[in-house]
């Protein structure tokens, strides 16, 4: 069977729930897949080549570039990613083997010995070797902090001429204000230009950290007086940090520590947003400026939405997490952060009564996070409707 023309990875597998999906199958406006319900960045989607096409239309119209390249046939402007292949020559027993590690993202620079130490000083099992649970965890971390829904009108369900527009300039004005990449540095490299550049750029902004360069910091200051602006440590002599661009080449970084700091994990590929002097990934940084529904996961642009559960929700998203039903003004239950209409919570989720053996009702309170009331009873894990059901099963 044939999936939608705008279903990508149609039949990818589940890499969480295994044989028990039978492969991704995109819900019609959820982000999710219709047979297991988990999200599209837990299958195996998208080809490292769309992955490469979706950074590229990031990075496209801004100061970036290098690190994107247009495809001559389509235009279409692809991430140029820095592969690192090391060879390492391992001795065996009569001859020498020689062993290449592949990863599939490496910072971009020159040197290759500041490269790998940047990889070393990152955890083990969040290293993009390729093959390993890190490549997989780059992958997954690719489509959570950077969904495309979160630049690409195209990639958004139903939005409104004038919705369109007013994502075409938010998109603008975070990649003006706030999008950038990291550098990876030795600290003593960065004092001397900082003092030039911020001058040249900021024109009186600069001051300050030109200023403080000045002050006797000069060049040769050893690491350990640089502390990382996360942890606040010292720096190893000899190590890399990172520095963002946006943030001012005052502050650095811990290779581990360049995280966001509302989901603190790592920046994936060093792609950053600064904001009132916090890091954060390309999802919470449009979190921290947009309402997100907690149905479509899009950012909202209309003036209309509604809030249920301490999330926000399209109107026409509101709807019941197994039977998509619209529950505005019906009776709802939540499972596992999800709004499930009443019929539904009977038929696939309540307790059942071990004396009737009828679903227990989940009481006409409009949200119950758990159920237990009077009439909910359970005796050494039995569960029961009613005072009732349980005399009748103890007597």
């Amino acid at each position: 069977q044939m999936g939608l023309g705008h279903e990508q990875g149609f039949g990818a597998p589940c890499l969480k729930c295994k044989d028990k999906c039978e492969g991704f199958e995109l819900h019609f406006w959820r982000k999710i897949c219709r047979n297991c319900k988990c999200g599209q960045e837990e299958h195996d989607v998208l080809t490292s080549n769309e992955e490469d096409r979706k950074v590229g239309k990031l990075f496209e119209d801004t100061k970036y570039t290098t690190l994107i390249a247009k495809l001559k046939n389509d235009g279409i402007p692809m991430y140029k990613r820095n592969v690192m292949i090391l060879t390492n020559p391992v001795p065996a027993k009569k001859n020498i083997s020689i062993n290449t590690v592949t990863y599939e993202w490496a910072p971009p620079v020159q040197n290759q010995t500041l490269a790998r130490q940047y990889m070393q000083m990152l955890p083990k099992e969040k290293q993009p070797v390729a093959g390993s649970e890190g490549a997989q965890y780059r992958k997954k971390q690719l489509a959570k902090q950077l969904p495309a829904h979160d630049q690409d009108p195209s990639k958004c369900h139903e939005l409104s001429p004038n919705e369109v527009k007013q994502m075409e300039q938010f998109v603008k004005k975070y990649k003006n204000e706030a999008l950038g990449v990291g550098d990876v540095k030795l600290p003593g490299e960065v004092e001397t230009r900082a003092t030039d550049k911020n001058n040249l750029n900021n024109g009186d902004r600069g001051t300050s950290a030109a200023v403080g360069a000045m002050e006797g910091k000069s060049p040769d200051r050893k690491a350990s007086q640089y502390s990382c602006y996360r942890c606040k440590l010292s720096m190893k002599e000899g190590d890399p940090a990172v520095y963002a661009e946006r943030a001012g080449y005052d502050k650095l970084w811990h290779p581990a520590c360049f995280v966001c700091c509302t989901c603190s994990e790592l920046l994936v590929d060093m792609i950053y947003f600064w904001k009132n002097g916090n890091l954060y990934c390309g999802r919470h940084y449009c979190d921290s400026e947009k309402p997100r529904c907690a149905g479509c996961d899009e950012l909202i642009f209309s003036n209309e939405y509604t809030q249920a559960e301490g999330q926000n929700w399209h109107l026409k998203h509101f709807c019941c997490f197994d039977c998509d039903c619209v529950l505005a003004g019906e009776i709802y239950v939540m499972v596992n952060d999800k709004p499930v209409c009443k019929p539904c919570y009977v038929k696939n989720h309540a307790a059942i009564c071990q004396g009737c053996h009828n679903a227990i009702d989940p009481e006409v309170q409009r949200v119950t996070k758990c159920l237990i009331g009077q009439k909910f009873m359970p005796v050494e894990g039995m569960v029961f409707c009613s005072v009732e059901c349980k005399k009748k099963m103890m007597s």
